[in-house]
């Protein structure tokens, strides 16, 4: 079983994840590159490598029952266990997404992605995750989800949205019901919210670098053993539901 902090990121090979997967490995960390692309997961693995960064690629298609097992499959060959998952694939789904135009297909996407694929990662490496002295699982999620904030008057959380918004309230939904399922294990689970960053999901109209989405993740992944848990955060602090 490896000696060093092992840490696994999905949709690592590009943008906030492959930010996340640098400021880990800036820590001394092993980190997995979870990517589908295989051309993207090298070249994201070989750029973190002359960075100084132990990476090694993990091919990972979230949505994919078998992709997924696999996945796990060779990080437990590999590593013999997992300290740190951070979920960050994730896609906004196609438009229009007011609720009065939005394609039920549309709405199906985002959650299997976004949500489905998240329980389907976290349930596998699980496992792993278990054999870890101090696991941590970080859910990358989005203000957007938040009901406080889209329900307050006046607030600006972004275009009308029927199926990618919800599905990140469906994740932090599902991450309240994980911390209350592990409650007394040393498995501290919180979703995260990057901020407004540039990226190809939003066309590069974030006011935010990926370096500075990737903060939040990297605080969450290394929170000590009474740090929180089942909680919504910023990196700022804590994030209203």
């Amino acid at each position: 079983m490896s000696e060093k902090t092992t840490a696994l990121v999905t949709g690592a090979n590009k943008g906030i994840g492959y930010e996340i997967a640098a400021g880990l490995g800036a820590l001394g960390w092993r980190v997995g590159v979870g990517a589908r692309d295989e051309q993207r997961r090298d070249d994201a693995v070989a750029k973190l490598r002359a960075a100084g960064v132990d990476a090694f690629g993990v091919p990972l298609d979230v949505t994919d029952d078998a992709s997924v097992a696999a996945a796990a499959a060779l990080v437990e060959e590999r590593e013999g266990r997992l300290d740190v998952l951070v979920n960050n694939a994730g896609i906004t789904g196609g438009v229009p997404q007011t609720p009065t135009t939005v394609a039920p297909a549309t709405i199906r996407e985002a959650v299997e992605t976004n949500v489905i694929g998240v329980v389907r990662v976290t349930n596998a490496f699980l496992p792993l995750l278990r054999r870890s002295p101090s696991p941590r699982v970080v859910q990358m999620s989005s203000s957007v989800g938040s009901l406080t904030l889209q329900s307050t008057p006046g607030n600006d959380t972004g275009p009308i949205s029927a199926a990618y918004s919800p599905s990140k309230t469906f994740l932090n939904a599902v991450v309240v019901q994980y911390a209350k399922e592990l409650a007394g294990t040393n498995i501290l689970m919180n979703a995260a919210c990057p901020g407004y960053v540039a990226t190809d999901l939003n066309g590069f109209r974030g006011t935010r670098t990926p370096e500075q989405g990737a903060q939040v993740a990297i605080q969450l992944a290394t929170l000590p053993d009474d740090g929180p848990t089942g909680g919504f955060f910023d990196d700022s602090g804590p994030v209203p539901w």
